[in-house]
């Protein structure tokens, strides 16, 4: 990706958002921009406007972490925004290296990481990377993204889905929230990933092939996606309201576990049920074969 253009689009996208008010300075009757002007961030972030214009063009390299905060505050970055202005930092540096990823095509999940899919049986349970491959997955899991695995291309792909395949509408009642999240999450991971082929490859597919992602890749949304509460419907048992967590990897750069489960003894608990014991009969019992649960593997068959 051209990184001069991300950094452009991102702090003008950012700064549009920003109302004089929010920051304590007057509207004025002339103005003509929408949200902050150039001088107004630069006067907040306490540099020059000659500077702050160098560094919303994209001449980035060589901005301090002092002057990426001070922009950051001016332009009241949340905590991903911030992160993601000081990846794209990172990656116009002449020094920056890339970062290390595992390919879908040759990684397969160690034994005990299986294990402690499987041992999860609260619900589904998956390793996925930053362009959203499932990788690995429990049982629940397969059942409950059955219709990912059935999409013709390989690795199975949580973004793929939600914009190319009509039964993204149905899964989820909300589509419209989850597109949003779908595209943050993988702008985010273009920020710390800028060299990923295999991503570059996604987005440009996704947007060649879906107007509603072009849309909304153009709005530069990025989040920290750790966290909160999900609702579905699923083919088989209906809708479930479901908690998330997500985790990084500490020994997996990049990859991360996250895990399904609904509040016990609600209508969802009782649909989760069914559902694994619906996994179980249709997929067997723990997917311990890699065979069964990676996507380079089913893609050798």
């Amino acid at each position: 990706m051209d990184n001069k253009a991300e950094v452009r689009e991102f702090l003008i996208s950012r700064r549009e958002k920003v109302t004089p008010n929010q920051v304590g300075l007057p509207e004025g009757t002339n103005r003509r921009v929408l949200g902050l002007r150039r001088s107004e961030v630069a006067a907040l972030a306490g540099v020059s406007v000659e500077y702050y214009t160098r560094i919303e063009r994209g001449g980035i390299s060589g901005a301090s972490p002092e002057i990426l905060d001070a922009i950051a505050k001016a332009l009241m970055l949340d905590d991903a925004e911030r992160a993601h202005l000081f990846d794209l930092a990172h990656a116009a540096s002449p020094v920056a290296r890339p970062a290390r990823r595992r390919s879908p095509k040759c990684w397969c999940p160690h034994p005990s990481l299986q294990w402690m899919l499987d041992g999860f049986t609260a619900g589904p349970a998956f390793i996925r990377n930053g362009r959203m491959d499932l990788l690995a997955v429990n049982v629940p899991a397969r059942g409950f993204y059955r219709d990912i695995y059935d999409m013709p291309g390989q690795p199975p792909n949580i973004a793929r889905f939600t914009f190319l395949d009509e039964r993204a509408y149905e899964f989820y009642p909300d589509w419209d929230f989850f597109a949003e999240v779908t595209v943050a999450i993988l702008r985010t991971e273009a920020g710390r990933d800028p060299h990923n082929k295999s991503l570059h490859d996604l987005i440009g597919e996704l947007g060649t092939r879906s107007p509603e992602f072009r849309t909304r890749w153009g709005g530069h949304n990025v989040r920290h996606h750790g966290t909160g509460l999900k609702t579905f419907h699923h083919p088989e048992v209906g809708e479930m309201t479901l908690a998330y967590e997500g985790m990084s990897l500490e020994a997996e750069p990049g990859l991360t576990f996250t895990a399904y489960t609904a509040e016990p003894g609600s209508p969802s608990a009782e649909r989760m049920q069914l559902l694994a014991s619906w996994a179980a009969s249709e997929y067997g019992g723990p997917l311990a074969d890699p065979d069964a649960t990676t996507a380079e593997h089913k893609q050798k068959r």
